[in-house]
């Protein structure tokens, strides 16, 4: 990964940001946000108005001035009281602003990552973004956070430095260096000496700490693919465990944690560095304006409160210039974060794009049935899987594709669906609803009803027809169960997830129905009636079937076998 310039992560960063703020929330947004910089810009007064309680502060220790100590302490507690309330409703109300700029973000990617099929397409290229679903459910949440952690942080910086340095300036005078014969002065001294150490630690913060940002980039792509093995060892748990294949997978999670821990060794590594030049940076920067001060105070110039001002507004001023120094390891994982985000959207964008230009496979909508002409397949990486396939299917003439394994029976079904994008060639669809069924059928979470509507919901079908479905297609023991909610992929066999395919046929009376192995897992009579039920459908859908089972040639009055045809010999000389 090419590390992005300053400039170029900061317009990435507003390119993801500026959407929101010009969306239909944007006014309450924008109310919220000047509420958290109005709370913002009066905590800086109130430091400001606290610098000048110090020197009242320490000179009434000074002068034992008993009635003006107590009367500095009632100062204080409304200064502190006004400063937490302060504090605690700028982080309430930035935390509001935070979930909801979050949630308009998440639904915005969410619709985007869904439409037009682009999470599968996203599958597809051979550099495709690795997990989304992190990049979603945290770099979004992470992205808001910190933007506006950060922007709010830097203003803070900006506003403590423009209010400070006048003081700073007024209060540490001119400080005389003799040279030879000559005396040099410098007029506010205190102001250079602060830019001097916050400029220089900025300078080193950034020098040792740059390469924590490509470390916190990757460290969160092997933490997702960690977690992605184990997500698929529990969806796959029953095929696992009858391989068992348990050491396989152990070796599988224990070379991915590796990287997990390698990456982290790192981080670790690179943050010690870090934090060896910031602490003591922290530390010194305690002591270093009372020693650049001290000249002054011996000198009797200044009073003990003077130098506890001088010492307060030093370090407002020395804090403000070492916003990056401080937020160093913040701002590395927010550009990494930016830069995972900017990548993801680019590629939605991409394949939003692409399905906007001429494709190579046109489909056409209208007519009635299935018709392919010269249809060329390839892969991804632009090699040829089969060319030349033409076909039809139509309601009185049902359509079986065969062939051997590898030959494009699967993939000729992704075509015709819009789903695969590699080949050119004409495919003519009737403009009326489709349905396909795989040979293993996606059951999502929920209860069977659910399982059994989708892609509707079970609330949009009347709940006879739900039972009536599961009767037809020979799961009447089922019909109790409708409001169970369960892990139904493991709850029920291949063959009855196949049989519920069926039932959603019944249910949604798609004009189109493509199976692809639809009855791998059922017996013969099973089988045989389940494509009576489609064959004597009263709305007589245009079936098109892929598989291997010679059984499934009765039910279909067309066959076309993708087998590869031998070349012809050439004729002896």
């Amino acid at each position: 990964m090419a590390a992005v310039t300053e400039r170029g992560f900061l317009r990435q960063a507003w390119h993801l940001a500026w959407p929101y703020w010009k969306s239909d929330e944007k006014w309450s947004a924008t109310g919220l946000l000047a509420a958290v910089v109005a709370l913002n810009l009066f905590t800086v007064w109130l430091n400001v108005r606290f610098n000048f309680w110090y020197k009242a502060f320490y000179d009434a220790l000074q002068r034992y001035n008993w009635a003006e100590f107590w009367r500095q302490f009632g100062i204080f507690g409304i200064l502190a009281f006004a400063l937490i309330v302060a504090s605690v409703y700028a982080l309430y109300l930035q935390q509001i602003l935070h979930i909801r700029w979050r949630r308009w973000l998440t639904e915005r990617y969410l619709k985007n990552w869904l439409h037009d099929q682009t999470y599968y397409r996203m599958q597809l290229g051979q550099g495709a973004t690795d997990n989304p679903d992190q990049r979603i459910s945290e770099d979004l949440d992470s992205y808001a956070r910190t933007s506006l952690g950060l922007s709010l942080g830097l203003m803070n910086s900006v506003v403590t430095l423009l209010s400070f340095l006048t003081i700073l300036w007024t209060l540490s005078g001119a400080l005389t260096i003799p040279l030879g014969g000559a005396h040099i002065v410098i007029p506010g001294y205190m102001v250079f000496a602060a830019l001097i150490y916050a400029v220089g630690g900025t300078y080193l913060t950034i020098w040792i700490g740059y390469p924590l940002v490509r470390l916190r980039f990757d460290q969160q792509r092997y933490e997702a693919d960690f977690r992605f093995s184990m997500a698929r060892l529990r969806e796959n748990a029953e095929n696992i465990a009858f391989y068992r294949g348990e050491p396989h997978e152990l070796d599988e999670f224990e070379t991915r944690f590796t990287r997990v821990v390698a990456n982290w060794w790192g981080i670790i590594m690179r943050q010690k560095r870090l934090s060896w030049f910031t602490t003591g940076y922290a530390q010194l920067a305690i002591v270093f304006p009372f020693i650049v001060a001290a000249p002054r105070y011996f000198a009797k110039v200044i009073e003990l409160g003077g130098l506890m001002q001088i010492s307060s507004a030093f370090g407002q001023v020395q804090s403000s210039l070492s916003f990056i120094i401080t937020s160093y390891t913040e701002i590395a994982q927010y550009q990494a974060v930016v830069q995972r985000l900017g990548r993801f959207h680019g590629e939605i964008a991409q394949i939003a794009a692409d399905r906007l230009a001429p494709q190579p496979i046109e489909i056409e909508r209208g007519g009635g049935g299935v018709a392919v002409e010269a249809l060329d397949l390839d892969l991804p990486d632009g090699e040829a899987l089969r060319r030349g396939i033409s076909l039809s299917a139509s309601p009185a003439k049902p359509l079986l594709i065969t062939g051997p394994s590898g030959t494009g029976k699967s993939t000729l079904l992704r075509a015709i669906a819009g789903l695969w994008p590699f080949g050119r060639g004409h495919i003519r669809v009737a403009d009326a609803n489709s349905l396909f069924l795989p040979q293993r059928p996606y059951l999502p979470l929920g209860t069977l009803a659910d399982a059994l509507a989708y892609p509707k919901t079970a609330g949009e079908l009347p709940r006879a027809g739900l039972v009536e479905a599961l009767r037809a297609i020979g799961l009447p023991q089922l019909v109790d169960r409708l409001d169970e909610e369960s892990n139904w992929p493991q709850s029920l066999s291949i063959g009855e997830q196949q049989r519920l395919a069926f039932a959603r046929v019944l249910l949604v009376r798609p004009q189109i129905v493509f199976l692809d192995e639809a009855t791998s897992a059922l017996d013969e009579p099973a089988e045989m009636a389940l494509y009576r039920l489609l064959r004597e459908a009263p709305w007589h859908p245009t079936i098109v079937s892929v598989g291997h089972h010679d059984t499934l040639r009765r039910f279909h009055d067309t066959i076309v076998d993708l087998a590869p045809q031998p070349q012809p010999q050439a004729a002896a000389g």
